[in-house]
């Protein structure tokens, strides 16, 4: 491209900043979010006309249209699409500087957003927010579980959360874009509870155990791979499942009946098995550990009370790192 024509883009996209309103932009969000310039108004305690004006200001203002209008409501063109992609950056960005300045004067307040899974929530994640709250009691946090890797990792795109704590995903869901830190491995273990018949055995034969009332992850799941991989690598055909389910939570609750026998992870097992009447099983089982970690934006900037959050998970999980087999 000639300079000269470079030098004219420039001042194009130069006019175009300078004439967009952060207010009007705050509108397109939230017409995109709603769907309906009746459901924003009322949102925004605006006008619906008002409403209507902002987008067509910045559609005046950016030279083409942002907004199909249907009988059903609106949804983004193409174009509106790019433009609500670069307003999420923008409004997070200001709000990371709003929280970096509060930060500045105390590093100990300020918001955290933690992306996680429903199995980091049965003992990793709330033991580190409770030892990082108890140094810092003004920080709020925000923990937002997702059913899938892949609605982590949306969720982290779109600058809902500040960065995943958990199970790191394959690198195909994954990205270039993506800077992933690993903190430890987890090992799998099956357990049982307190009342269980296999609780009160000092050794017991795999052989024995597959006949048990299992409740483990269905087939299709990220960890049920792993429990069949276990078994045949010992001769055994895996077990069949009697409640099969990703739920953590459905898990320690059903193997605290002491009817049912499970797979949990090492981190789980000693955050939280004393306090659920659970035990890992004295029987030879080597599952292949799940990697946990980190994962941030490589071209997000992170609040200094985030980065203390991260150096404090760190910290917290050196024993778990050390104690991996």
């Amino acid at each position: 491209m000639p300079v000269w024509a470079m030098d004219t883009v420039r001042k194009l996209s130069e006019r175009t900043l300078r004439r967009l309103k952060l207010r009007d932009l705050r509108v397109l969000l939230a017409v995109a979010a709603t769907g309906s310039m009746g459901k924003t108004a009322a949102q925004l305690a605006m006008s619906q006309p008002a409403v209507s004006k902002a987008i067509g200001e910045i559609e005046h203002v950016v030279g083409t249209q942002l907004l199909d209008r249907t009988a059903q409501g609106v949804e983004p063109t193409p174009h509106g699409r790019a433009l609500l992609r670069w307003a999420v950056v923008v409004f997070d960005d200001l709000r990371q500087a709003a929280e970096e300045l509060e930060s500045l004067s105390d590093p100990g307040a300020g918001e955290i957003r933690i992306g996680t899974t429903d199995s980091m929530i049965a003992g990793f994640v709330p033991a580190i927010i409770d030892g990082f709250s108890r140094l810092y009691p003004k920080v709020v946090f925000e923990v937002l579980p997702a059913a899938t890797f892949a609605d982590q990792y949306a969720a982290l795109r779109e600058r809902r959360i500040d960065f995943i704590l958990g199970r790191l995903a394959t690198q195909a869901i994954g990205g270039a874009d993506l800077k992933s830190e690993v903190l430890f491995l987890d090992p799998m273990f099956p357990a049982a509870g307190v009342g269980s018949k296999w609780f009160r055995r000092r050794q017991i034969a795999l052989a024995e155990l597959r006949e048990a009332r299992w409740c483990i992850p269905p087939d299709g799941s990220v960890v049920r791979p792993l429990i069949d991989e276990a078994f045949r690598g010992k001769g055994l055909d895996p077990p069949r499942h009697v409640v099969g389910s990703n739920s953590v939570q459905l898990s320690t609750a059903l193997l605290a009946t002491g009817r049912f026998v499970g797979v949990l992870s090492g981190s789980t097992l000693r955050i939280s098995g004393k306090r659920l009447g659970l035990k890992r099983l004295p029987v030879d089982l080597p599952i292949r550990p799940l990697t946990t970690g980190i994962v941030t934006l490589k071209t997000r900037a992170l609040s200094s009370t985030v980065q203390l959050f991260i150096e404090h998970t760190r910290e917290a999980a050196r024993p778990y790192s050390k104690a991996t087999p």
